[in-house]
């Protein structure tokens, strides 16, 4: 496991959707400017966090 989702730091609703949508977010400048590798990576990151902090994640 690389995230710990219920670590103090995403108990707040922002913080968690923050860590998921910057992610994505670049992977498709990346995919604008043309490298599809890099928007890869950091789409499966961006889906490894919303998996982690979303799912995974136990309510407090």
């Amino acid at each position: 496991m690389l995230v710990d989702p219920n670590a103090p730091f995403f108990r707040s609703l922002w913080v968690r959707i923050l860590c998921v949508v910057v992610p994505l977010a670049w992977a498709g400048v990346e995919l604008y400017t043309g490298n599809p590798f890099w928007a890869l990576l950091s789409g499966a990151a961006g889906m490894y966090l919303a998996f982690e902090l979303f799912v995974r994640r136990r309510p407090d």
